[in-house]
């Protein structure tokens, strides 16, 4: 673990107002306008360290404090045989996950894992308490990882229903705890009781979206694959549960620019959803900046549906200032619904053709290019960048023997908040 200098600021994105960064900020202090904040780096031309950084790589604009032990980077690499089948001619895929082959070694098989180095290595050593994530799963798998490695104290939050997702090729710290929101509950549900645990002042939020760690993190897809071209892509590619990968992707385009050295373009954001659970496609098809209402029995059954289950968010950051609507219209971009069969048959396709396993959502990302090949939504020789979060599960399990984290406690829907506090209080 190496403690680094920071060198950033914090901007609200909605009135452009600029201040330091005094501590775990999700928010303006002073402008309760709704908006995210956004890092401000020094420096404005980013200069690359050394492959054995891993994820720190791209340190220049990552905003922490500190390295931590046992990150790895995206990979990006430019596509034959899926490139060949699809009639493209510059198809980059940048990859995050287990392909030894290719370099890729994120053990979790997730882009998640580029969240957790960079949220974990904001934290400062003089933080106290206990950080508290909700997921769907991937995420609290890549969190339980970085913390368990680097003793953070860290409480998951997740659906019991996805407890299948928690696999590690290694027993966890006891400083890594898990509680459940019921069989039946969804993503959303795993938030809720999130928001409740810090409320106890012995804990403390991630943020999700609101983290400028966690986009920033997810931003090393964007400048891995743009550094690896030498140029900004025009198409980015990319499936969506509450679109933050593709928010931070968008940031780091115009980080970029400010660079100077990679154009000026701004790529279009080409984003996918899991059909039947499609709520920000049916909104931006209308171009509507909020959410349209939807019954919640009906969106959980939905989401039982989609093979993505990922992709569920049903709060996402996207009507906010900076966020997902703001994004796609700056770009121009392109929403796309995706059937699991669509899906299933894509991420057979690419095993065979690039010769890895891809995660459901990657697959919905990838039956999107499809989809947008087949329509000419997308040019022969434009520079497109497929953002494969997730892959290599199967090749890792195949070589490693798991252990899985279990709950110490499970709420029902809509938990009583006196209990949850009383519960979380004894655990840590």
């Amino acid at each position: 673990m190496q403690e680094i200098p920071s060198s950033y600021k914090l901007m609200n994105v909605a009135s452009g107002r600029e201040f330091l960064d005094t501590g775990w900020k999700l928010d303006d202090p002073i402008d309760q306008k709704p908006s995210l904040i956004r890092a401000v780096y020094e420096k404005k031309q980013i200069v690359l360290k050394a492959d054995s950084y891993g994820i720190y790589k791209f340190a220049d604009w990552l905003p922490v404090s500190r390295f931590l032990h046992g990150s790895s980077a995206p990979v990006t690499y430019k596509s034959k045989n899926l490139a060949k089948h699809l009639g493209l001619d510059r198809l980059y895929i940048c990859f995050s996950g287990y392909f030894p082959e290719i370099g890729a070694n994120m053990t979790t098989c997730s882009f998640k894992e580029t969240e957790a180095y960079s949220v974990c290595g904001r934290i400062t050593p003089q933080m106290e308490g206990v950080l508290v994530v909700a997921s769907a799963g991937n995420t609290a798998r890549a969190f339980a990882k970085v913390c368990s490695e680097n003793k953070i104290p860290l409480l998951l939050c997740v659906p019991e229903d996805n407890l299948d997702a928690l696999w590690f090729d290694k027993p966890l710290n006891d400083c890594v705890k898990l509680i459940c929101a019921r069989k039946g509950c969804d993503y959303f549900d795993a938030i809720h009781l999130s928001n409740i645990v810090v409320k106890s002042k012995k804990y403390y939020p991630e943020g999700g979206a609101k983290n400028i760690a966690r986009r920033d993190g997810m931003a090393t897809t964007m400048l891995s694959a743009t550094t690896f071209i030498g140029e900004i892509p025009d198409c980015y590619f990319q499936a969506v549960g509450s679109g933050t990968g593709a928010i931070a992707a968008w940031e780091a385009n115009l980080r970029l620019i400010a660079d100077g050295r990679f154009s000026n373009k701004k790529m279009k954001l080409i984003l996918s959803q899991n059909i039947p659970f499609i709520p920000m496609v049916e909104a931006w098809n209308i171009n509507s900046r909020e959410l349209l209402p939807f019954d919640e029995h009906e969106a959980r059954k939905q989401v039982e549906e989609i093979d993505a289950k990922v992709l569920s968010n049903r709060k996402p950051p996207y009507e906010i200032a900076g966020g997902l609507f703001d994004a796609l219209t700056d770009t121009g971009g392109k929403f796309m619904p995706v059937t699991n069969e669509e899906a299933r048959y894509a991420a057979i396709l690419f095993e065979k053709l690039e010769g890895i396993d891809i995660s459901p959502a990657a697959a919905v990302a990838t039956a999107s290019l499809f989809k947008a090949v087949e329509n000419n939504c997308i040019g022969k020789s434009e520079k497109i960048m497929l953002n494969i979060t997730g892959g290599g599960e199967k090749l890792f399990k195949k070589n490693h023997s798991l252990h899985f984290l279990n709950p110490s406690h499970c709420f029902e829907m809509n938990p009583n908040e006196e209990e949850v506090i009383e519960v979380v209080e004894k655990m840590y």
